[in-house]
């Protein structure tokens, strides 16, 4: 009874303030906690619960020694969180910065049904792989300007021309630009998470590096199985079939309902 009249006396001091302040804390955390679900940031977030773990029991227990240590650890504990978890800092900052009023070309209806084409013709019948990147909110000029500039109308036969074995432009990333290929032959930065797969080779490798550093969305046909993938902020995701392919693009590059009518009719 006394612990219940304490709870409601506390409530009846808490300020409307307050209670905004605890719902803002929450989301962050929650939005925290999901974007490195499943990565090993995760891993990191549970040794340094661990850590924190340890060091209760050992205040509790008068372990003085183990108290120190971890006493003083938990002192640069801001400045250890920013070192381990700075690629997810980062790239949640730049989720934030979105336009939310950004809008879409209509021709990249057209553009991502001859990409989703060249894919699975290069992946099922002509067995050569392909790394096709698009950039979105996060601009990739660094990468663009490593490779061929090109800055050509985007189309099945310059696709499946570019990824030739037999020729110069092959061995990169076609990065595209709104509805144009912009540049061709693109080193992307491979990833260096220690947790990916051994199936996965350097096209994987280098299309989770770069949607670890930014927001883009990667199309990846694999030389050796034929096999064709969408990369997404470090995620691999085998797409069976074109119209998923097609669907997935335009899911991520918010291509609305009116939007796609008027593409396919344009198309």
């Amino acid at each position: 009874m006394i612990r219940f009249a304490e709870s409601l006396s506390f409530l009846r001091s808490m300020r409307w303030q307050d209670g905004l302040d605890i719902l803002f804390v929450a989301f962050i955390i929650y939005q925290f906690i999901r974007l490195i679900r499943g990565t090993r940031s995760m891993q990191m977030l549970v040794g340094l619960a661990v850590v924190f773990g340890a060091y209760v029991f050992s205040d509790k227990f008068d372990l003085l020694t183990l108290n120190w240590i971890l006493s003083n650890f938990l002192t640069y504990i801001i400045l250890i969180m920013v070192i381990l978890f700075q690629a997810d800092i980062r790239r949640y900052l730049t989720q934030v910065a979105r336009n939310p009023f950004s809008r879409t070309n209509p021709k990249m209806l057209s553009v991502i049904g001859d990409v989703s084409r060249s894919a699975f013709i290069m992946g099922q019948r002509l067995k050569i792989g392909a790394l096709i990147a698009f950039e979105r909110e996060i601009g990739l000029k660094n990468y663009i300007e490593a490779g061929t500039m090109l800055d050509a109308k985007i189309s099945i036969g310059l696709i499946l021309s570019i990824f030739n074995t037999g020729t110069p432009l092959h061995d990169g990333a076609v990065i595209i630009q709104g509805d144009r290929i912009v540049s061709a032959a693109c080193f992307l930065p491979l990833t260096t998470d220690e947790d990916i797969s051994r199936a996965y080779g350097t096209r994987h490798r280098a299309a989770i590096g770069l949607t670890q550093e930014t927001d883009a969305a990667v199309v990846v046909v694999s030389e050796e199985t034929g096999t064709v993938s969408l990369v997404l902020d470090g995620r691999v995701t085998p797409i069976p079939s074109q119209n998923e392919l097609r669907d997935a693009l335009a899911g991520l590059l918010n291509l609305t309902a009116s939007t796609r009518k008027n593409g396919e009719g344009a198309d």
